[in-house]
């Protein structure tokens, strides 16, 4: 018996039609040219979502097969040493992809012993987290999956949750060195998220926003900040803005060490210290799982690197940019810029660990909380005072 007659011919009418005219990002409104009108709103963004996911982890995979080739010619170079060279021909380039069809051949085990859940559930945690937070990335004018308006905060809150993984990784291995090495993941997180989320605070002051989206617009000039901003073709960046070089160049430098911190890279790799903890957390995974914390690993490395340049930067912004139209052109060279530029952060990072030696657990503690917190600190209240005082200038 029908209990709504008036209430589910309403529900029904309402799954047919988009709620607001637009499903709402490139994903769907890709499938919406393709697909019949007839396709309901509803399928149609389940489609879109499919879609996307398809396309992050394609991109995320790309991008960590090429940062592992990347990382091994760095350290070959930095060590006075060729790295790989053999597999593929040119510089070995395909050793990447024998690394990824040996570990898909790798038998699959878990520890006797060990919480069966938690130990196949952390690799899948760990890399879930890190795909969430390509969403809020804007690649190109235009071209974001979730132009979320708390953007960068969405991507702080959702790259926390790794650490929830890894925690379950370390206790559900049932090995006393990878409880110690996601005890001290735990750690230096907690310590580590606080400057980085402070150093942020300086640019999101000076673009007024706390979406990626809008601090990459304002810096490259164009939509609602095309009078108003893009100097230089393009290339007005926070962080090449003379009048705020006091705290944008110091706040970038704090927000890179905490990156770090965050993303387990020396010299802050406790967690996985392999002269200390055998491997750290991931000490008895092998196969496909152990190449899910690897994924996480260098997408997150890539991730807070975009963040940093969408910040001080100019996200997808490059030279002239502003004498271009809307078109395939744009898109194309905005996903260029943007990707190198990411890559480029991920080379630094990877300049570092080859460079620096690893520091002892105390150092990490100490460094974050009496020294990059305080100053983080005292950079907001001078970004603060520098932001007010040029609103009461400009009137």
């Amino acid at each position: 018996m029908n209990l709504f007659p008036i209430a589910l011919p309403a529900l029904t009418e309402a799954a047919a039609e988009p709620p607001s005219g637009d499903v709402g990002n490139p994903a769907t409104d890709f499938l919406q040219g393709l697909l019949p009108e007839a396709v309901p709103w509803w399928m149609l963004t389940l489609l879109g979502a499919g879609l996307a996911f398809a396309a992050v982890m394609l991109f995320v995979t790309v991008i960590a097969m090429f940062s592992v080739w990347l990382e091994r010619k760095v350290a070959g170079h930095i060590q006075v040493r060729l790295g790989p060279m053999r597999v593929g021909g040119w510089h070995g380039w395909a050793q990447s992809i024998a690394d990824g069809v040996k570990l898909l051949l790798k038998e699959d085990l878990a520890p006797e012993g060990s919480d069966k859940v938690l130990f196949k559930l952390a690799p899948m945690l760990v890399l879930a987290t890190a795909l969430a937070t390509f969403v809020a990335l804007p690649f190109a004018p235009g071209l974001v999956i979730a132009d979320v308006d708390l953007g960068v905060f969405f991507i702080l809150a959702v790259s926390s949750v790794t650490t929830i993984g890894v925690i379950m990784a370390g206790w559900g291995s049932n090995n006393k060195w990878s409880v110690y090495g996601a005890m001290r993941e735990a750690a230096q997180v907690a310590s580590y998220e606080i400057p980085l989320g402070l150093s942020l605070l300086p640019p999101i002051l000076y673009f007024g926003s706390f979406s990626l989206v809008d601090a990459s617009a304002q810096q490259a000039g164009i939509g609602a900040w095309a009078e108003t901003s893009g100097q230089w073709f393009g290339m007005a960046w926070y962080i090449l803005d003379p009048t705020r070089w006091l705290v944008s160049i110091p706040s970038f430098l704090i927000f890179f060490i905490a990156l770090l911190a965050e993303t387990k890279r020396a010299p802050f790799d406790l967690p996985e210290s392999e002269s200390e903890l055998v491997a750290g957390f991931h000490t008895e995974y092998s196969g496909m799982r152990f190449s899910f914390f690897f994924l996480e690993e260098y997408a997150a490395m890539f991730v807070m690197g975009i963040v940093g340049v969408c910040f001080w930067f100019g996200g997808y912004s490059f030279p002239g940019i502003t004498a271009l139209e809307p078109g395939p052109l744009l898109t194309f060279l905005s996903i260029l810029s943007f990707t190198v530029k990411g890559l480029l952060m991920v080379f630094v990072m990877m300049w570092v660990r080859w460079t620096l030696p690893r520091i002892r657990i105390d150092q990490v503690m100490s460094l974050g909380y009496k020294y990059l917190t305080p100053l983080a600190l005292a950079l907001v209240f001078v970004a603060s005072l520098i932001e007010y005082f040029a609103f009461v200038i400009a009137g």
